[in-house]
């Protein structure tokens, strides 16, 4: 809530896993269709990236360890960068061994000139299935961590592929006891002949998640996601 006003305003963010960049040509529609003011993606290709989603959003950053990448994009009538960081998480065996490094966060400082205040948006994305959700967990609590050094008192809201289709009671439960609230859409967000669930999640602090929607699958195995808060 922006106290200084006295008043809440509105955020919308859609968070899409790409799926080895197979969706990204969906981005421009999807933030022009649902008049976001953030797009943070997860499985792009950095290379590939356009500067700008349409004709109001800009790519804030991206990430560039591994194969596939973070990125943030912002309506930039109504934001300001101040600062942005990527970071590495907790890795699993199987990771070190068979993997490239990556960075599975992203985080951008804004400076909201609607609120006046400053906002804090994290992409995330958490090891896939090879791993344990102790492991996940582990990540989670430490891509909080890194959010709440960055937004001070200020509203954080983190979103992306959590891969935790499963006891989500365990989940919630240990968000909340790091500060954080967890938001889950409203559908399934992906679905293959082995799993079906919701990957793609919000977790949020000093800021208020109204609901999340997952909306139409398109050319990704996940479907995107519009997360729609009050700050």
């Amino acid at each position: 809530m922006n106290k200084k006003l006295g008043k809440t305003h509105n955020l919308k963010i859609i968070s899409y896993n790409l799926k080895h960049h197979r969706a990204s040509n969906e981005l421009d529609d999807l933030a022009e269709q649902y008049d976001a003011d953030i797009v943070c993606i997860q499985e792009c290709y950095a290379e590939q990236l356009s500067k700008t989603l349409g004709p109001n959003m800009v790519l804030a950053e991206k990430t560039i360890l591994g194969r596939l990448n973070l990125a943030i994009y912002y309506r930039r009538d109504r934001f300001e960068i101040l600062q942005t960081g990527s970071y590495q998480l907790a890795s699993s065996v199987y990771e070190q061994i068979m993997m490239y490094k990556t960075e599975r966060l992203l985080v951008t400082e804004f400076h909201d000139r609607e609120t006046g205040q400053k906002l804090s948006i994290g992409s995330f994305h958490a090891t896939q299935l090879v791993a344990s959700n102790y492991l996940r967990r582990l990540q989670i609590e430490h891509a909080h961590h890194r959010l709440s050094n960055i937004c001070g008192n200020g509203p954080a809201i983190m979103v992306g592929d959590y891969n935790y289709p499963l006891f989500r009671r365990r989940l919630r439960e240990f968000v909340e006891n790091t500060g954080y609230k967890i938001s889950i859409s409203d559908k399934p967000t992906y679905q293959s002949m082995v799993f079906r669930g919701h990957f793609d999640l919000a977790t949020s602090l000093n800021a208020q998640v109204e609901r999340v929607l997952t909306l139409p699958k398109g050319l990704s195995d996940h479907a995107p996601i519009l997360i729609q808060a009050t700050i």
